[in-house]
């Protein structure tokens, strides 16, 4: 058997883990006896080499771990999200930086590239309205669908839009909105900030830029409603860039107020009739600000707001279609602002009942864009045939003539004619606009002032006359 030496342990008689390997045969230590000077030597020999492999190990390893730390920090310093972090001068973690943009100089808001627009919101909503429109329209029954005739029946219908509180006057209090949310209204109603409803009746129109304006009696505002409201502020659309981020506020789907958020997608853009034209330049068609934010039915009314929380855009269409999304379009204020002063400036009025309603006692049909083209006819309504003893032949009315505005506001349809007409009684003085056939196939600008009949009167001169050419008839 080998021996073995404890160098932990001054008792040599017990065994030990640490072999020694002698040269000789095995003998039995002897306690007495002292190793020899040979022993010793080789005992040193070997705690050298062992210590030297302990430090060269050291020192390998303090090298490694180093170069390790050294080369991390140098990717980390030059890789991408570095110098992000860097440029931003942010001390954000990651999930952080997910959530907001970095602020850049030079927009036209001073919040501009927020994901949060609390603050915005806050501010915009006492100044927004929501907006309903009760009417009553005819439908064919059932039976007249398969050819058995029968009476037409009436049926209320009820619609949601938007509105911006604009201002006020001595009596009213002043809101903006869209045409198509207030037209045909047999009433309407306006929702304020603190769910009080209260009625609203239409002050002016412009149907060819959609804009209209509605008015709210001061006297029928609480304090709690008047103290919870504000007047908008308006922006200037003009300084509005692609890419600046906007916010939308309105009545989607009729729910209540809802805010949406996106960027200006372009500006300046024209709209055509069709959507596969959607975006096509025209220097003579009406522009709008398009925007990715949700625009949804309801909203057509309401506010786009720049990152200052201020009014740039009336809300007013989307684009609708299976293969687009984020398409919706905003009246920029830059146009809508004179347009909007003047509809302030006209006269609130009511619906006339039926029986005291003025007439003009003309017929007529809707100028189409192929007529427009074709025929060179200004854009209107055309005018077939003038009743006897009316009020439009007592101004000088002829047929061939195209009537485009009405006490001031433009008029490009038949049905449109019909609705202004329902706020006017018989014997009011209007001004009418025709455009005249000339020669040459050419058009001049008349301006006429016309009395305004009875319906009455104009349906027993009708009944009394020859059938005249087909046409609507505007009593």
């Amino acid at each position: 058997m080998s021996n073995y030496y404890d160098f932990n342990s001054d008792n040599n008689s017990e065994l030990s883990h640490y072999p020694i390997f002698s040269e000789g045969p095995a003998s039995s230590p002897n306690p007495d006896k002292k190793p020899s000077k040979r022993n010793r030597n080789k005992k040193k020999t070997l705690a050298k080499r062992i210590g030297s492999l302990t430090l060269s190990a050291v020192l390998f390893g303090s090298v490694a771990a180093g170069s390790f730390q050294a080369v991390n920090h140098i990717y980390a310093a030059n890789s991408p999200a570095a110098a992000a972090n860097t440029s931003a001068g942010s001390t954000s973690d990651t999930k952080a930086g997910l959530l907001k943009t970095t602020a850049v100089s030079g927009g036209s808001g001073s919040n501009t590239g927020s994901l949060d627009v609390s603050d915005i919101a806050a501010a915009a909503m006492p100044s927004i309205v929501s907006i309903t429109n009760k009417s009553v329209q005819e439908v064919q029954n059932y039976f007249s669908q398969f050819g058995y005739g029968g009476y037409p029946q009436t049926q209320e219908t009820e619609s949601q839009g938007s509105g911006i509180i604009i201002g006020k006057n001595d009596t009213e209090l002043l809101i903006v909105t869209n045409n198509h949310v207030v037209e045909n209204a047999d009433t309407l109603s306006a929702c304020f900030i603190d769910n009080n409803v209260l009625e609203a009746k239409v002050k002016g129109t412009d149907a060819d830029n959609d804009l209209a304006v509605i008015a709210v009696p001061l006297d029928s505002i609480s304090d709690e409603t008047m103290s919870a409201i504000a007047v908008a502020n308006i922006g200037d659309s003009d300084s509005l860039k692609v890419g600046e981020q906007v916010v939308a506020i309105g009545n989607a789907l009729g729910y209540g107020q809802s805010v949406t958020t996106g960027i200006a997608s372009a500006v300046n853009r024209a709209l055509s009739g069709s959507s596969s034209e959607a975006g096509t330049d025209d220097s003579n068609a009406a522009t709008y600000i398009q925007t990715d934010a949700a625009i949804n039915p309801g909203n057509s009314g309401g506010a786009l707001l720049n990152m200052n929380g201020e009014v740039i855009g009336i809300n007013s269409a989307k684009l609708a279609s299976t293969e687009v999304e984020g398409m919706g379009y905003a009246i920029p204020m830059s146009r809508a602002s004179d347009i909007i002063e003047n509809l302030m400036n006209k006269t609130t009025r009511e619906k006339v009942a039926e029986g005291e309603q003025g007439s003009l006692g003309i017929k007529g049909a809707d100028v189409t864009s192929e007529a427009e083209e074709i025929y060179g006819l200004p854009k209107g309504v055309y005018i077939s045939d003038v009743t006897q003893g009316s009020a439009a032949e007592k101004a000088g009315i002829t047929p061939g003539s195209v009537l485009t505005k009405f006490d001031g506001e433009s008029v490009t349809a038949i049905s449109q004619l019909q609705n202004l007409l329902q706020y006017y009684k018989a014997g009011e003085t209007v001004e009418v606009t025709l455009q005249v056939p000339g020669q040459n196939n050419s058009y001049e600008e008349k301006t006429v002032s016309i009395t305004l009949g009875s319906s009455t009167d104009t349906q027993n001169s009708q009944e009394s006359n020859a059938p005249s050419p087909a046409g609507n008839n505007f009593r």
